[in-house]
């Protein structure tokens, strides 16, 4: 499917086979422990700036999640706060919506993405992005906005 507009993402996009995600969403009162709202929905691609999956449940834009990404092979899931930038319908499928996650800031202050989970990115993106520094959903070839 070719894309239309300008392509606003600065980050190459990768596929995981395998990898899942599992979410919950932030809400108001912290003293509310909560559990993952959903767990192991399909990852569809991965950057260093967010990423896509699938779910059952349409998650309001600009609603605040924490993600637990579990990669095979790995031991230990990648921890990610973020915030949803979109969502659609995802018709004739099993998961009914796809969505879209924009990472926060890695950082060490407070709401901050660990810092060490970039070079865990980096890494996953050198292994599974394709030789040509693209993922095979990605249509890099488009026109891309340069301010200045």
């Amino acid at each position: 499917m070719k894309k239309k507009g300008i392509e606003r993402r600065t980050c190459i996009r990768f596929e995981i086979p395998g990898a899942t995600v599992s979410y919950k969403v932030f809400k108001l009162s912290p003293k509310l422990k909560r559990s993952y709202g959903e767990e192991f929905c399909p990852v569809m691609d991965l950057s260093r700036g967010g990423l896509r999956f699938v779910c059952q449940s349409k998650l309001s834009i600009n609603t605040k999640i924490k993600m637990k990404v579990s990669v095979p092979g790995e031991r230990i899931p990648l921890e990610l706060i973020g915030k949803v930038r979109w969502s659609a319908a995802n018709p004739g499928k099993s998961y009914k919506y796809q969505t879209g996650v924009q990472f926060n800031p890695y950082g060490e202050k407070k709401k901050q993405n660990y810092p060490g989970n970039l070079v865990k990115i980096i890494a996953l993106e050198q292994k599974f992005s394709d030789e040509e520094g693209e993922s095979a959903d990605s249509d890099q070839g488009g026109d891309f906005e340069i301010d200045g």
